[in-house]
């Protein structure tokens, strides 16, 4: 039988139940679903290896993103967060999408920079035209720090200086342009940086300080589109509201910064999920969204000939499937396996497209509803917790405190001790 992530009343199955779907979906083994299920999926012992002064580990929630139908093949997604009606929003726009045959996303190369910043240089642009003469000596003792990368197709490509102004006077910044293939790219691009950094001194005449990555990693983008029928995402009318909900926030930066906040919900989630580094990619993705000197969307809505919804979204997405946590945490390899990725181009694919998703769920909802309501049902199911319910009564006082509008702590408590004693709530 064919597989497909389209998988209707997923959310309703018990735990078991969801698991031996994807089991089944993504060819899981036994030990697979065992780290998936018990407590702590995190040895101590790698743990201590990943970071300074290890106490303990802090599980989040491993959730499955269903219906996504991106490039016209099915996936299931795993997204990990802490937010409540995220995974459940992404799943919802994926279906939309589903019906407009899907979603389209294309991923550039992974070219990743570094950028050595040249001080105390009497001519700075006769220095920038020095190091452009040197350039072929310059790539090759960039490559020359990781022949396996260059062996796989990789390594330093090209160099591009500018000379900026700054308020101790002019640098002259060289970027060391890199295809790092599969991996994220930070230790290669630094490394690299660190070892023509003499050199550059030694041609110039000046001072070098910074030999840093760079995280607005515009020249390694991925580009995600959409498009939902009218009569699927609730009529023209719907249309016509994200569109100005859209529109909103490419004329206003405080509310761009919320709209592409939606978007980061998706797209964290699985950065997290494959143990990328979700810091870098927020941090190129906000420079990108401001790189006029404005903040802006990072997608666009539109409204085709037809009435339809059109969406589409830009961004840069510096991730990988090798090195790093990707490769010592267990889950996120698992999570790998699930996506049944082989390449990091697919990966940054994937992840634009429920960017792309999740910015959909969230306008329509603003556009209609409400955001409240999707978050409401599950903020009571939590609020009940915290106030000591348990199994089935979590699902009964959340239904309480919604009916009565009423989802406090000290409320939940009061319904639970009526709960108990088996006294009528009105």
């Amino acid at each position: 039988m064919e597989k497909t992530s389209r998988i209707p009343g997923f959310y309703k199955l018990p735990i078991p139940e969801r698991v031996k779907i994807v089991k089944e979906f993504a060819n899981l083994s036994d030990e697979d679903v065992e780290l998936l299920t018990k407590a702590s999926s995190l040895d101590l012992e790698i743990a201590d290896k990943m970071i300074e002064n290890v106490i303990g580990t802090f599980p989040m929630a491993f959730g499955i993103a269903t219906n996504f139908l991106i490039n016209g093949k099915d996936y299931l997604v795993p997204m990990v967060i802490e937010e409540s009606s995220v995974v459940a929003a992404a799943s919802n726009a994926a279906k939309w999408c589903r019906a407009g045959g899907g979603i389209t996303s294309i991923a550039t190369e992974s070219i990743m920079m570094s950028q050595i910043q040249l001080t105390k240089v009497k001519d700075p642009y006769s220095a920038k035209v020095k190091i452009l003469e040197h350039k072929d000596e310059l790539l090759k003792i960039a490559n020359e720090q990781d022949p396996i990368l260059v062996k796989l197709g990789g390594g330093a490509k090209d160099l591009e200086v500018r000379v900026i102004n700054s308020a101790v006077g002019p640098m002259v910044i060289t970027h060391l342009v890199v295809d790092v293939k599969d991996a994220m790219g930070a230790n290669a691009v630094n490394t690299m940086a660190e070892a023509v950094a003499p050199y550059i001194e030694e041609i110039t005449g000046g001072k070098v300080y910074l030999r840093i990555i760079t995280n607005l990693a515009d020249k390694r983008l991925v580009r995600a589109r959409c498009r939902v029928p009218k009569d699927v995402i609730g009529g023209e009318e719907v249309v016509d509201g994200v569109v100005i909900a859209w529109a909103f926030a490419d004329a206003d930066p405080y509310r761009a910064a919320t709209h592409n906040k939606g978007i980061m919900n998706g797209v964290d989630a699985v950065v997290i999920a494959t143990g990328n580094d979700w810091r870098a990619v927020e941090a190129g993705a906000h420079a990108y969204a401001a790189r006029f000197g404005i903040y802006k969307p990072l997608s666009v809505w539109e409204k085709d000939e037809n009435g339809d919804l059109v969406g589409t979204l830009e961004m840069p997405l510096a991730i990988g499937i090798i090195g790093g946590a990707v490769r010592v945490h267990p889950l996120a390899q698992l999570s790998l396996k699930i996506l049944g990725v082989k390449t990091a181009k697919e990966l940054a694919e994937i992840i634009g497209a429920v960017g792309l998703a999740q910015n959909l769920a969230a306008l329509r909802a603003l556009a209609t509803e409400g955001i409240q309501k999707g978050h409401m049902k599950l903020h009571a199911r939590n609020i009940a917790i915290m106030a000591g319910a348990k199994g089935e009564m979590v699902d009964k006082v959340a239904e309480i405190m919604i009916k009565n509008r009423k989802i406090r702590f000290d409320y939940a408590q009061e319904v639970i001790e009526k709960l108990k004693r088996g006294e009528p709530i009105e």
